[in-house]
């Protein structure tokens, strides 16, 4: 038993001493995997147990003016990473074909071991996706694809800085930051409020590009296969590995959100109700029902269950008595009942696809 013991200390001690990447040595988290593994832990908890016990008798917070600065802030940092990425390899001297990992104090490749770090470091800023969720009261966002993806990224981009702090392996950095660029456009226009939402009708579309990107991811790492490439085979198995795993997650969503949705789904530019009840289509309703008037299947001028629905601030309310809209007129029926309807539609199509 002993002796097992001491083969596995010593190596623990051959890969996390000898095999590191010297560089990155006394870096912020780089010395050992734990504060990583358990700030991972941390966000886990934090987001499924002790965050949704704190909200759950407290009005959601309103944080639509942090969400849109935030998103910004996302926008920027995500651009720099992947000028950054780009201009210390990819963009000048690197192979797409195979790349090994320059271990040298040359200035381009320092640029990339930071450019890493920096991409390491997003990953624990983009825990706020998630913990603004939860302040949000949006528990239903927070869904196993969303936790998995956020939960391991810090832990699996740890590995890479620790021993290969560039090479082919920054490739995917590279994509995810540029994904990140739109990803974070769409977040601040949405949080922007209902009338920007004219400029997020490409929505649907976010879920394919972040499709793409790990096809691109997967099909580079997997190329070294067949190829011979002084870079670590295990880094290979890694990435790749975790690229085919978050693309079959994020098919599974876009299956159920988009091809099964029992509500809504998109389909050339027109949003079909649930079971065929209404469709809308350019603004205005059509009831396959024969009823009139924005009535369908019991449903009659926003009323439902006895509640009536208005909106105030951009704010979709159901609260037993009819509310004021944002200039101050009470929402129109009749004729105005498609123009209210697709208001309505476009507000509930405001969901985080990360």
């Amino acid at each position: 038993m002993m002796h097992l013991v001491e083969k596995v200390v010593d190596s623990y001690n051959d890969l996390f001493i000898n095999q590191r990447d010297p560089r990155v040595d006394g870096w912020l988290f780089m010395d050992s995997p734990w504060p990583t593994f358990f700030l991972c832990v941390g966000y886990v908890v934090l987001v499924k147990a002790i965050g949704p016990r704190f909200m759950k008798d407290r009005p959601p917070f309103e944080l639509r003016r942090l969400l849109v600065f935030y998103n910004a802030a996302q926008v920027i940092f995500s651009t720099w990473l992947f000028y950054e990425i780009g201009m210390s390899g990819w963009f000048t001297h690197y192979s797409f074909r195979c790349q090994p990992v320059d271990y040298s104090d040359n200035p381009s490749a320092i640029r990339m071991a930071h450019a890493s770090w920096w991409y390491y470091f997003s990953k624990f800023t983009e825990f706020l996706d998630t913990i603004f969720f939860v302040l949000h009261k949006k528990n239903e966002h927070i869904s196993l694809l969303h936790v998995i993806h956020h939960g391991c990224m810090p832990m699996s981009v740890w590995f890479g800085v620790k021993f290969t702090a560039g090479g082919h392996s920054t490739f995917f950095g590279l994509v995810n930051t540029f994904v990140h660029i739109v990803m974070y456009i769409y977040y601040m226009l949405a949080a922007m409020g209902p009338k920007y939402r004219r400029y997020i009708w490409w929505k649907k579309y976010l879920t394919n590009f972040q499709m793409i990107q790990f096809v691109l991811i997967f099909s580079h790492a997997f190329q070294l296969c067949f190829t011979e490439c002084h870079y670590p085979r295990a880094f290979m198995w890694w990435i790749g590995g975790h690229a085919v795993m978050f693309f079959f997650l994020f098919s599974e969503f876009y299956i159920k959100a988009y091809l099964r949705g029992s509500k809504k789904f998109y389909a050339n530019g027109t949003t079909h109700l649930s079971k065929g009840n209404g469709t809308l289509t350019n603004g205005h309703i059509k009831h396959a029902n024969g009823h009139a008037n924005g009535k369908a299947n019991g449903i009659a001028n926003g009323y439902s269950n006895g509640h009536a629905n208005g909106h105030a601030n951009g704010r979709l309310r159901s609260n037993g008595a009819a509310t004021k809209d944002s200039n101050g007129h009470v929402p129109q029926t009749e004729g105005s009942f498609s123009v209210r309807a697709r208001q309505l539609v476009c507000m509930t199509l405001d969901t985080s696809l990360e």
